[in-house]
């Protein structure tokens, strides 16, 4: 679904089409509150500089004339205070998802969240086409015994519609106390209606390390369902014990973990060279650079990612293929990799703002690009076969495994 807009989205894009519009022009209307304010004072998140003072005092005058324009010719006499925020969540989206508008409710709420022990359903998410998505679903979770699946689409928490509502919103609604509930609409590919779920909160842990010995033990498999420090540590020990065996290290639907243990695994199959970069407009360049100490194999490597690939384990695949150090693949990754600022408005309300992005060696930024496989091979008949059909092979590990044993150890 990654890079493409489905069919099944087509009457959702319709039936808000209207929506869209009066957002977008009330979005670059607020621009010109905005351009006075001591956010973009300080910021600059439009950009302006010394040298084009005329240029956005002209967009200025232009922002001036629609808002008037809204104001006196509209249908009705527009809900300003209503639509602002709507405005607002437009325009922040308009960056990337991640970056999020909170209003002084939403922000008091978020800063409230507990930092570790909220209850999950088991659904990593972000946007795309304006609706909340699903990223990967954690295996015996709410979410998976439900049948969720990567691809599906949230169109609702609860009454509220996705489309108006902050990635920083739509995640904090997920969670919650243990043995609570929390009702979904979820638009499935490859069907028209929405599908109504109610899933139920509970802790979760990440996923237990996958470790197995394929062909006759000559591959040591290893997936670990997030690239926690723990995760990363047991992959280590494996590694270390498994001299001799070629690797294939599967990423496909790990989306938790941070960044600095995906750039952590990287470097025990990768002894020099770049990592990672991480740079922004203000934000200090920060080059990740492999540690000759910290390499374990030079084993021959094959690397597993699907569009549940996510974050952390991102920049893992990236490195391995930036370096040619393995064959990866599979499917394009989902895109993620950033750092978000949270900055405090005066009114209460705060912007949740990307200020950094990591970028491969070669220089690509993964929130833009994401990641593509060396070797591609889709999910034959993913989230479309009938439920009375067989399961099928797995097609991409089947070719990990192939690539592998036409390598010399």
């Amino acid at each position: 679904m990654s890079g493409l807009i489905p069919c099944w989205a087509d009457e959702v894009v319709r039936v808000s089409r209207f929506f869209q519009r009066f957002v977008f022009v009330l979005s670059i209307a607020l621009c010109l509150a905005l351009v006075s304010g001591v956010v973009l004072g300080e910021f600059g998140l439009l950009g302006v500089r010394a040298g084009g003072q005329d240029g956005a005092y002209r967009q200025n005058n232009v922002y001036s004339e629609v808002l008037n324009k809204i104001q006196t010719d509209y249908v009705t006499e527009p809900k300003i205070n209503d639509v602002t925020t709507g405005a607002l969540h437009g325009l922040l989206e308009s960056l990337d998802a991640d970056s999020s508008y909170l209003t002084p409710a939403e922000y008091t709420l978020y800063k409230e969240r507990p930092a570790t022990g909220a209850a999950q359903v088991g659904i990593t998410a972000s946007k795309r086409y304006g609706y909340a998505v699903v990223v990967s679903v954690l295996p015996g979770s709410a979410a998976a015994k439900e049948h969720i699946a990567d691809g599906d689409v949230i169109e609702s928490i609860g009454d509220l519609s996705t489309r108006e509502l902050s990635l920083a919103m739509i995640r904090l609604m997920l969670e919650g106390k243990p043995g609570s509930t929390v009702a979904l609409s979820v638009v499935r590919p490859g069907k028209s209606d929405p599908e109504k779920v109610t899933l139920t909160r509970a802790i979760t842990g990440a996923p237990a390390l996958d470790e197995r010995q394929l062909e006759g033990a000559t591959i040591l498999y290893l997936k670990p369902g997030a690239l926690t420090a723990l995760r990363v540590d047991e992959m280590a020990a494996a590694l270390k014990s498994a001299a001799g065996r070629k690797v294939l290290l599967d990423l496909r639907d790990s989306a938790g973990g941070d960044a600095e243990q995906g750039v952590r695994l990287a470097n025990f199959f990768i002894k020099q060279g770049t990592l990672a970069v991480l740079e922004g407009q203000k934000f200090p360049r920060q080059t990740f650079t492999a540690d000759p100490a910290k390499f374990i194999t030079d084993a021959p490597l094959a690397v597993l990612i699907n569009r549940g690939t996510y974050g952390a384990a991102e920049l893992t695949a990236a490195a391995i293929k930036d370096a040619k150090r393995g064959d990866v693949v599979g499917e394009r990754s989902f895109g993620l990799g950033s750092v978000q600022k949270t900055i405090e408005l005066p009114d209460g309300a705060a912007l949740l703002l990307t200020v950094a992005k990591y970028q491969t060696a070669a220089g690509k930024k993964i929130q833009d690009e994401a990641v593509m496989p060396t070797v591609v091979v889709e999910t034959a008949g993913e989230g479309e076969e009938e439920e009375a059909a067989p399961p099928k092979s797995d097609e991409p590990l089947l070719k990990a495994i192939e690539l592998l044993k036409a390598k010399n150890s």
